[in-house]
């Protein structure tokens, strides 16, 4: 049996609250929704698997749609319900947690608008950058890229990852910093990621790159949406 992976470096699993799994190493821990995409001098029909444009020429022909953007034109009620109808979609929930409601209004509006929805366990190519970006300004030229469990791991150049089209492709990546400041992680059935340190560096990144999203709370956890939350 492999060793208990180190918490600085992997998702916190589904079934913890998310804090709880991270005490004693990250102090909070920042959920930050990933955006749609609105192919702008790229053709809507590159994004399938085959053909999936790369980070950086996403960034330069595309243009992101938040979540509060999506709300607005598909009149889906909440981040919550959003949430419940992306994995829907995917078919991550059981029967009773699942909204097909929700999920065929997500479809009908991406197709009206030519919008494709973000896939499930990746980063986001819109953030990371900027992300990445803010993570040097912390004093940080290095970051470390781990698998799923950090049963491998890569010391990165920062500026090598911003750089590279093709970087952060791999499902299930984590990445965290030398002396595990921050930690950046994914979980792979679910359409955010997770953002851990202490309260003034999540906020200077937040702020720095953009993202939407929320704090956790005490009981928040991987699947939030489904639970009684003032996260609306």
């Amino acid at each position: 049996m492999l060793p208990e992976p180190h918490k600085y470096a992997v998702c916190a699993p589904a079934d913890t609250p998310i804090k709880n799994f991270y005490k004693g190493i990250y102090d909070e821990v920042f959920i930050f929704y990933h955006p749609f995409i609105k192919p702008i001098s790229i053709g809507y029909d590159l994004f399938e698997p085959e053909t999936y444009p790369g980070k950086n020429e996403i960034i330069e022909k595309c243009q992101m749609v938040t979540w509060n953007q999506f709300l607005t034109i598909s009149e889906i009620e909440s981040y919550r319900h959003l949430d419940i109808g992306l994995r829907t979609r995917i078919m991550g929930l059981k029967k009773e947690y699942a909204n097909e409601v929700i999920s065929k209004k997500i479809q009908d509006t991406c197709e009206k608008h030519q919008l494709i929805a973000p896939m499930e366990g990746f980063f986001p190519e819109f953030l990371m950058n900027k992300v990445l970006l803010s993570i040097k300004h912390e004093g940080h030229d290095w970051i470390w890229s781990g698998d799923e469990f950090c049963t491998e791991r890569k010391l990165e150049y920062i500026d090598d990852l911003i750089n590279d089209n093709e970087a952060l492709r791999n499902q299930h990546l984590n990445l965290f910093t030398h002396n595990n400041e921050v930690l950046l992680t994914t979980h792979w059935d679910s359409h955010f990621s997770l953002l851990c340190s202490d309260k003034d560096t999540i906020k200077k990144i937040v702020k720095f790159a953009g993202l939407e999203g929320f704090f956790c709370d005490e009981k928040t956890d991987i699947y939030w949406s489904l639970r009684n939350t003032s996260f609306n």
